[in-house]
């Protein structure tokens, strides 16, 4: 109002003083200020999207994380935001080893000059009195 005839109306929240739209150079300059004099890191304001769009993919799916960045397509969130956070990646890790196959030891390590002897899961089931194998027990035991 101070502005009057003088002010632009860009539509925009954050504007300059007379109304006109915020450059990103300004924006970037503006903020690397206020996070010296807050002594913060050095730090780009884009390096904020960056983190913002990791820590999303930490718990969002892919569609949502870029829906949220407003980007045209799956792929530029993939290309651009593939660091994984270490919790993450443990998890992803952890998932995956729970898919692979376990052996059973069956040797003891003096057995085998130190080393456990390993094969594939013997057989359980069960046996009746005459220790033969009861044909109508299917139900393996598994480890």
């Amino acid at each position: 109002m101070a502005w009057g005839a003088a002010w632009t109306d860009s539509g925009r929240i954050f504007t300059k003083e007379d109304g006109n739209e915020l450059t990103p150079d300004w924006v970037s300059e503006h903020f690397e200020r206020l996070a010296f004099a807050a002594g913060l890191p050095p730090i780009r304001l884009h390096d904020l999207r960056h983190g913002a769009a990791t820590l999303s993919l930490a718990g969002n799916d892919m569609k949502t994380t870029s829906a949220t960045l407003r980007h045209s397509s799956l792929s530029i969130t993939a290309d651009l935001y593939t660091t994984v956070l270490p919790e993450v990646a443990r998890e992803a890790a952890e998932a995956s080893a729970l898919l692979v196959p376990r052996a059973v030891i069956v040797g003891e390590a003096s057995e085998t000059g130190g080393l456990p002897s390993v094969s594939q899961m013997d057989d359980r089931r069960p046996t009746d009195s005459t220790g033969s194998r009861n044909s109508q027990v299917k139900a393996r035991v598994k480890e």
